[in-house]
């Protein structure tokens, strides 16, 4: 059996960065991939300005009030407009976000501030010089570089651009992905069930995590099962940047898509030293990458996690890891493996994880259940308090 990094080695090596880019509008580019670097144009915020509401003091040759003090108000500062510059001893009214004046070196807050009845003057309370500023480039510097080519943007990060000034941003088109489903066991939800026919969760659920990635996904259809009906439904899939189906390529199966895939191109089949998802294929139609993945759900999955992301990824310039966090066990297992295993947990009040009763590939509300996989490795036992390191899935973003 290959390990995984082995098969993703192959895998990875044949991705081709995509060559079209688009320019999206920032209230557009959420979950879209950064197709240049970002570097900070300004220093955020421009100026100083105040944390608070309150008042802006010049405190003179002081280094802090003591007990307490009054200073002469001069003018009142909103955000958005610029006061006039403060002598020694001299306030400021003004208000979060306002940009501190010429000669203020602190604000003190309103709550620690008693105002004259006339207004002409302020008491403030224990103020020291520099409280309550934010510094000019406190945030960002001119010259960061925020974001590397290939970064996925999250919310915060389109909140950063807003904050450059960025109303555009260049990302990659989103990759064209072709997928592929056969049997003639296979029912549409909505559809009855015949005798010895499921559903056909693989396709949806396929769509479902290749959508949430930002992919278009191009849906190949119910492919008949028969070797002319395959081969045309991969001809069209060339049209993608990839191709994926589900089952019928391990050694041995009775399905067309291993013989198709072999007349248009070619196919290379492992058996992955991972659990689930031992079975899989990787190949080519024409010039266009295929992936055959397992086709029990669960398998399909966690083979989607482990190899089809990083492909997309790679795609799109980015190299980035699977994010593992470690957790300690709440399970022994005295059995080793002969393969990694990557197995469906819950972290329970305790801050240890729990695994699903019944591990089986085929059970898909298992997933629906588990906030992370846990790995353990080939031939590893466990006790309960051993660390294990753990891909928690809301990291994933398929949600």
């Amino acid at each position: 059996m290959k390990t995984l990094q082995q098969a993703l080695d192959i895998i990875l090596a044949a991705a081709q960065p995509l060559a079209n880019t688009q320019r999206l509008n920032i209230s557009q580019a959420l979950g879209h991939y950064l197709a240049e670097d970002v570097v900070s144009p300004l220093d955020v915020p421009p100026q100083d300005n105040s944390a608070m509401d309150g008042y802006a003091i010049n405190l003179g040759d002081s280094s802090a009030t003591s007990g307490t003090t009054q200073f002469e108000v001069t003018q009142t500062i909103n955000a958005g407009h610029i006061g006039q510059p403060l002598l020694p001893n001299q306030a400021a009214r003004i208000f979060t976000g306002a940009e501190i004046p010429a000669g203020a070196n602190c604000v003190a807050m309103q709550e620690n501030c008693t105002r004259s009845d006339d207004g002409q003057w302020v008491t403030a309370h224990s103020t020291a010089l520099g409280d309550n500023i934010r510094r000019r480039g406190q945030d960002i510097t001119v010259g960061n570089e925020l974001f590397n080519q290939g970064h996925r943007l999250t919310a915060v990060d389109i909140g950063l651009l807003a904050s450059l000034g960025r109303a555009n941003i260049t990302v990659y088109r989103p990759p064209k992905i072709a997928i592929l489903s056969t049997g003639d066991e296979l029912k549409e939800p909505g559809q009855a069930l015949g005798p010895g026919q499921i559903y056909n969760s693989n396709r949806y659920l396929l769509t479902a995590a290749l959508q949430a990635l930002q992919c278009e996904v191009v849906d190949l259809g119910q492919v008949e099962d028969t070797l002319a009906a395959t081969q045309t439904a991969l001809i069209r899939g060339q049209e993608a940047d990839l191709i994926v189906s589900t089952g019928g390529v391990s050694v041995g199966e009775a399905d067309f898509v291993k013989t198709a895939v072999e007349r248009l191109g070619e196919l290379n089949s492992w058996k992955i030293a991972i659990k689930p998802g031992k079975p899989l294929a990787f190949g080519r139609i024409g010039d266009t990458p295929f992936l055959g993945l397992p086709g029990n759900p669960v398998a399909v999955f966690v083979t989607f996690l482990l190899v089809v992301k990083p492909f997309l990824n790679a795609l799109r310039g980015n190299n980035s890891t699977q994010p593992l966090r470690v957790f300690s066990s709440g399970f022994d297992i005295k059995r080793p493996s002969d393969r990694r295993q990557y197995m469906r947990i819950k972290i329970d009040q305790t801050g240890l994880i729990q695994r699903f009763g019944n591990q089986s590939s085929g059970v898909l509300s298992s997933l629906a259940w588990a906030e992370g996989l846990a790995i353990v490795e080939t031939g590893q036992t466990v006790n309960k308090g051993d660390a294990l390191p753990v891909i928690l899935l809301n990291d994933h973003q398929f949600s």
